[in-house]
């Protein structure tokens, strides 16, 4: 397939070298690309661009950076597809493709919307104006404007990729309706980059004083409905799982497994920056003896995900340090675990969860492919038993939303309803929690609709709340809190921030 990608000859940039990278990789791909005339941006925001980069990045190669595309050999075939990025009208009688910033086209648009104090709602329109993709691209990377770029372009090489491959099997890519994003007004780059800037300051002050993040588990023992059935934190009161202060603990998992309560959890110290998993027993009135060590790699360990197969009791925890999907075999429960099979190798696969479905097993995980957040991005992998073959699902990604695509843990059937608890970030990473109901799941297709959302309050002060799970009697969440350095203020900042209900 013969596919001819236009470019802004006065705005070519990291990440349209990228997509062209991407898509020449495809097999039965021919691409060509034709830069044409343009106009550079406004001398404010390239002036803004390159202060960002030596400011705040360290002058680190960023998707923003200026950068020249290798010249196409000449050709002069009909394109069958024409993918463009300058915001020029589409050609009459040929497929084509064009990406849309909050509905408006051309750099100048992802830049008004990043000024505008967000990152924009990405839609690719075909030649009928017709929206065959959308995204809405996570913040994590989104420092300044050239971060918002880095995230955003980052997802519409994702998108684009993925609807050519489409058109490249013959399926035919969604038709999405269109959506009207709220109107905003970018503040003049000078004011912009004062916010920025005062922002760094004091993002920098506060790590300097307190450790951040701090996330804490909360838990809780009873018999009555939980947050699955009630959409929020009502119910008995939650308790804190104390921590030592310069670790903290998130992503719990508790299993009930040889008449035993245990709740693992990722454990990372302070010091390291690195995870590992740990655990803590439960009796009938809460936490049994003290926290133990369970499982450490090389590399960072996090979001313990279990599952029961064959009898025996296995660990999927997140690798992403590896590029892997690793499973570990519990060989003395609880405390002894051995690696025993990789599921799936080279990739970013964060947040593991599976469920079974029509006799097959799904799984469920956040991907990056090497660029953006880590948040926004759903694939689906199907296989007929646990240790596979597992194999992609034909529209991977699956959805590309900050709000409902990372998992935030295991998914549950109520009265025949299949719920999979989901991480809203739309406020920054792990923000909130959603409750979404899949509606479809199978090898052609997928569909969830969001029902709930459960934010911080209350029940549970702080910043964000991100992962539920429960087993038995046993119900966890988690969620960051202040935690300042200096033991006394530490000890207010738990007074201050302590469930009430």
């Amino acid at each position: 397939m013969r596919v001819l990608l236009r470019i802004d000859a006065a705005r070519t940039r990291r990440w349209t070298v990228r997509l062209a990278e991407r898509l020449a990789a495809v097999r039965g791909i021919d691409l060509r690309v034709e830069a044409a005339p343009g106009t550079p941006p406004a001398s404010a925001v390239s002036l803004l661009l390159a202060f960002e980069r030596m400011v705040l990045h360290r002058s680190r190669p960023g998707a923003a950076d200026a950068a020249e595309l290798p010249a196409s050999p000449a050709d002069d075939g009909a394109p069958d597809l024409v993918i463009d990025l300058a915001g020029l009208s589409l050609p009459a009688g040929t497929a084509a493709l064009q990406v849309l910033y909050d509905g408006a086209t051309g750099e100048d648009a992802l830049f008004a919307s990043v000024l505008g104090g967000r990152l924009p709602l990405i839609e690719i329109i075909d030649e009928h104006g017709v929206v065959r993709g959308r995204a809405n691209p996570s913040p994590e990377t989104a420092g300044g404007l050239s971060g918002g770029i880095d995230a955003v372009s980052a997802r519409v090489v994702t998108l684009l990729e993925k609807i050519v491959r489409e058109h490249l099997t013959g399926r035919t890519p969604a038709r999405l309706d269109r959506t009207s994003p709220p109107l905003l007004q970018p503040r003049p780059v000078p004011l912009f980059a004062a916010r920025n800037l005062a922002a760094t300051a004091v993002r920098a002050l506060y790590r300097l004083c307190c450790h951040a993040p701090h996330w804490r588990i909360g838990w809780r023992l009873h018999d009555g409905p939980g947050v699955l059935e009630t959409g929020d934190l009502s119910g008995p009161r939650w308790q804190v799982l104390a921590d030592p202060g310069d670790h903290f603990y998130a992503d719990p998992v508790p299993v009930v497994w040889q008449g035993r309560t245990v709740l693992f959890f990722e454990d990372l110290d302070h010091r390291h920056g690195k995870g590992v998993i740990s655990g803590v027993e439960f009796g009938p009135e809460g936490p049994v003896g003290p926290v133990f060590p369970v499982l450490e790699d090389p590399w960072h360990l996090s979001y313990p995900f279990l599952i029961e197969h064959g009898g025996a009791l296995y660990m999927i925890p997140e690798t992403t340090g590896n590029r892997d999907v690793a499973v570990y075999r519990c060989a003395e429960f609880p405390g002894r675990w051995e690696r025993c099979a990789v599921l799936l190798s080279g990739l970013e696969a964060a947040d593991v969860t599976i469920t079974a479905q029509s006799g097959r097993q799904w799984m469920f995980t956040a991907t990056r492919d090497d660029a953006g957040g880590w948040s926004d991005t759903l694939s689906l992998f199907h296989a007929p038993d646990l240790f596979g073959p597992w194999q992609a699902h034909p529209l991977n990604p699956v959805l590309i939303d900050r709000d409902s695509a990372r998992p935030a843990g295991n998914m549950v059937r109520i009265g025949g309803r299949l719920i999979r608890p989901v991480q809203d970030c739309s406020g920054g990473y792990g923000s909130a929690l959603g409750l979404a109901e899949v509606t479809r799941l199978d090898p052609e297709g997928f569909a969830q609709e969001m029902r709930s959302i459960v934010r911080p309050g209350p029940r549970w002060p702080g910043r964000k709340l991100h992962t539920l799970n429960r087993a038995g009697r046993l119900e966890v969440i988690d969620g960051t809190t202040y935690r300042p350095k200096l033991p006394a203020l530490a000890k207010i900042a738990d007074r201050r921030f302590a469930p009430r209900g």
